[in-house]
């Protein structure tokens, strides 16, 4: 199979700064064209990674190879690559054009080429009518956009993105994540995209590579690292979730019971090494628990989710609070002394209130387990 121009591979690489081990050991391969997303907590290796595919830093050991070719050693300047910055890192005393110019120029573009390459890309990301602005005049978006054009302006085969929508507002950030889309389709090049958050990376990503700890814990298609997460960092990481610890007593074929700390036994799947007696974590995604006023009709969902006969646990609590969220509502129900999540999706209310009792269930194969070190549980 022939290597494209901008396949990235990065070898067993590690980076230390004197007793701190910032990158440790990452094994990634980002392909051709792809818009690949690092997710992880700040502080996880994710920017040092980045850095080290750009040049701008060098790994302590390991390699890193762009295009088939080792440039482990290569300076950031001699690899086509090219980076966009959390804070833009604009020149202040150049126009927008000249700012969009400045890589051209630095590669010995003449003045009318890079006047028109310089005009072209502001028109690809709307900022044409702005090449005489001073770039200090403009807002963080228009920012942005002129940060992106410069960076896209010398045509590199690979595009780094560090943060760069992180100090723009909800709104805008929305509105730029669909735009860079849009450009990554358009310009068809190879994109690395470092976040910490995480509907930015669903959103964007072809695949999330998620980091913790200097390590790339899990690499896959957004559905497919929030359905299989790979231990119980990643499936914390990627949204809310009850985390239930237990002890399981018997085990079936197919399930097994789990004695909770909020005192009442739960139905969980049979998982490998689940033996009775042993500790064992197992998560709730609100979305799949389904809740009903105490001796009262199920919501819609519920009905629709035991329709295959599966049906799950019914256990009783309080509805401490509600949090309206637009589209969607969550509760917050105090069951024995523990408090656990359950969103309801669709606005009606169903006459839930605060105080009132409430019998919530969920069905039992919708339940991820996690042995106690936070290794993913199989099925048994």
């Amino acid at each position: 199979e022939e290597t494209h121009m901008s396949d990235i591979e990065l070898r067993n690489v590690s980076k230390s700064y004197g007793d701190l081990q910032a990158v440790d050991g990452v094994d990634l391969s980002v392909r051709d064209g792809e818009l690949l997303c690092l997710l992880g907590p700040s502080g996880c290796g994710k920017s040092t990674t980045m850095r080290m595919i750009s040049g701008l830093e060098a790994p302590t050991s390991g390699e890193v190879h762009i295009g088939g070719e080792d440039v482990t050693d290569q300076a950031a300047y001699d690899r086509n690559t090219s980076m966009v910055f959390q804070n833009w890192a604009l020149f202040p005393y150049k126009t927008v054009l000249e700012n969009v110019a400045f890589g051209l120029k630095m590669r010995g573009d003449g003045t009318d080429e890079r006047q028109r390459e310089a005009g072209e890309m502001l028109e690809r990301v709307h900022m044409d009518g702005y090449e005489e602005h001073s770039t200090t005049d403009l807002s963080g978006g228009q920012k942005q956009r002129v940060a992106l054009a410069r960076s896209l302006a010398v045509d590199p085969d690979v595009l780094l993105l560090d943060e760069p929508l992180s100090n723009l507002d909800k709104r805008l950030r929305e509105e730029m994540e669909i735009e860079l889309k849009d450009i990554h389709e358009e310009f068809d090049k190879t994109f690395v995209y470092v976040t910490h958050n995480q509907d930015e990376a669903f959103t964007l990503a072809d695949r999330i590579g998620i980091m913790n700890d200097g390590r790339l814990v899990q690499v896959g298609a957004p559905t497919e690292v929030y359905r299989n997460p790979t231990n119980r960092f990643v499936e914390d990481f990627l949204g809310d979730t009850n985390f239930v610890a237990g002890e399981v007593t018997d085990v079936g074929d197919r399930h097994a019971s789990l004695s909770t700390a909020f005192d009442a036994t739960i139905r969980i799947p049979a998982f490998e090494a689940a033996d009775p007696g042993a500790s064992f974590t197992v998560s709730l995604r609100p979305e799949f628990i389904r809740v009903r006023r105490a001796g009262g009709a199920d919501t819609p969902e519920s009905t629709a989710a035991r329709a295959d006969g599966t049906g799950g646990d019914t256990i009783t609590g309080t509805v401490e609070n509600s949090i309206y969220r637009g589209s969607s509502i969550r509760y917050v129900v105090e069951v024995g002394g523990e408090q656990l999540f359950v969103g309801q999706r669709g606005t009606e209310q169903n006459g839930i209130e605060e105080g009132e009792a409430v019998g919530i269930g969920w069905d039992a194969d919708n339940i991820l387990g996690f042995h106690p070190a936070g290794r993913r549980a199989r099925r048994a």
